[in-house]
This record gives C-alpha cells, structure tokens and sequence, in this order.
C-alpha cells in the first residue's frame, strides 16, 4: 500500500494532467455552446475522415484483381457489340445509295459486300483475297469496287473465298473515260507507286483538265459505266505522236484496303455468249478492253 502511496506522489503531477485533460474533453463534448460543439465535430470529422482515406486505400488496393477482371469482361463485350453493328452497317450500306455509282439506276447490277483478307501493293504483280466464294455467288470476271473506285477483277474463286486481279497488276487494264466526255481509254498500272496509274490510247485531240474525274466507260460487262476510279493529275510520259497518256490518281487506297463489293452483273452471262457467238474463232482467246488478262502485256 505504501508503494501505491509513493508511486502516485512521485506521478502526480500526471495524475493531475490526465484529470483536467478529462474533464475538458466532458466540458468541450457536453457543452451547449455550439461554437464549442463545431469546433469538436470539425476536429473529429478531420481525425474520422483521415481514418477512413486510409482504411479505403487499402481496401481498394487488394480489389484492384477483381475491378480489372470486370473492366475486361465489359470491354470483351463491347467489342463483341462493335464487331456486330460493323457487320449490320456493311449490310445496310447495300440499301443506301453509292458515291462509287454516278448512274441514277442499274437494275442488272447487285453489290455484294465483302471483306478483304489478305492485299499487296509492293509487288509487280499485286492479288487480293477476299472473304466471299462461289457459294455466295461469286464467279471469275466480275468486278470489284469500294467506295474510292476500282478495286479489281475476280481470277479465281473457292467456296468461300476468292481471289482478285489488283488494279496494281499489269495483267489487267480498265476501260475509262473522262466524266461528260466521250474521250475514253485503257487504265494500266505500270508499276511504282500504289496511288497513280496511266490512261493511255486516248486520242491526240482530247480536252482535258487537272482535276477531271476518270470513270468507267461501261464497255465491258464487268463494271457498268459511271464508276469513279481517280482524278487526272497531269499529262504522262508520250509514247507515240497519235496518242496522249494522263497521269491518274486513283480513288482507291490500297494501302487501306478493307471493305469491298463485288458486282454481280445478271446479264454477264448473255453478253458474254453473244459476244463469243459474234467474234472470229480466231479471236475468242482475245481479251477484250476492260476485262483481264493473265499474261503480262507486251
């Protein structure tokens, strides 16, 4: 007992502080005043709301696994949402009208949209693989377009895919003409850049502009006439005095190439008929302008 007596002597000083500590803590919390009552509920909100930072940082540490594997699943399903509309707005593309199209109706044609598998621009003789065969339709020689111009022309096809003749292949020419003239040529690709081509055997007395609009010229059944392939850029290398060569920059942007149609001609068959029933036995191996051909060019 004694020991107990000497211990709080020798702390009282403590002992005394601790009390009145106490005792303002009971004044401060059970006072009316409300300056007093403010000053408690601020301090006290400061102390609760550092606690609670704290506490929910590292909570939300250790919850980090579980909100990226939800963050993933959502993003899984928008693109699984995106794929879909991309798909519908390729098929609801066919029912609205087609910059590609300067002609008001081609009842004989369709459009089958498509995408490309695989492309190349930096060889001589460039292909196309796209994503549609002969169970689709699909046949050898019908022409193929996006919405910058002409793609190409179908060599060969499978049940469900096939293969193009790139306009970037000296194996195939167009038929072209310049827009609201009758002025028309063949369309070569010549190798080099990806972007222009050569309008060649037009007549020496052809009108033109920088800047005129190069369509197709409808002498082929392949590509109906109208559709845009590319703007002249100025006049090309001469080749002989009787004939003018124009520099063309093409609409279609190989580089880009994703989405195109093929264009399925529901006479194709018929023209192509009187038109071998018409020519010389020898001259049915002869391909003519605006179709393809798959030796090179002399």
């Amino acid at each position: 007992m004694k020991n107990l007596i000497d211990f709080f002597l020798r702390h009282s000083a403590w002992a005394v502080f601790l009390l009145y500590a106490v005792l303002s803590i009971v004044m401060l919390v059970g006072s009316r005043n409300p300056y007093q009552q403010r000053v408690w509920l601020t301090s006290a909100n400061a102390v609760s709301s550092t606690v609670y930072g704290a506490m929910g940082a590292v909570t939300g540490y250790f919850n980090l696994h579980s909100i990226n594997a939800d963050l993933e699943q959502r993003n899984a399903a928008l693109e699984m949402e995106l794929v879909d509309l991309r798909m519908q707005l390729r098929e609801l593309r066919l029912q609205l009208p087609d910059s590609t199209f300067d002609q008001p109706s081609l009842n004989n044609y369709r459009l089958l949209p498509a995408l490309v598998i695989s492309n190349s621009v930096a060889l001589t003789h460039n292909h196309v693989t796209i994503d549609r065969g002969s169970a689709d339709g699909l046949e050898p020689q019908m022409g193929v377009v996006d919405r910058g111009g002409v793609v190409g022309v179908v060599e060969v096809t499978s049940s469900h895919a096939a293969r193009l003749i790139s306009l970037l292949n000296p194996d195939i020419s167009v038929s072209c003409k310049l827009k609201d003239s009758d002025y028309f040529g063949r369309l070569i690709w010549e190798g080099g850049d990806p972007r222009y081509a050569t309008l060649d055997q037009l007549p020496k007395h052809t009108v033109y502009e920088v800047g005129d609009t190069i369509v197709t010229s409808g002498y082929s059944d392949m590509f109906p006439e109208g559709i845009r392939v590319g703007t002249v850029v100025g006049k090309a290398h001469e080749v002989s005095a009787g004939d003018v060569q124009l520099r063309i920059k093409l609409g279609t942007d190989f580089s880009r190439l994703s989405e195109v149609r093929v264009i399925v001609n529901g006479r194709s068959a018929e023209l192509r008929k009187l038109e071998n029933g018409n020519l010389p036995e020898s001259d049915k191996s002869k391909t003519p302008v605006g179709t393809y051909s798959n030796s090179s060019r002399p």
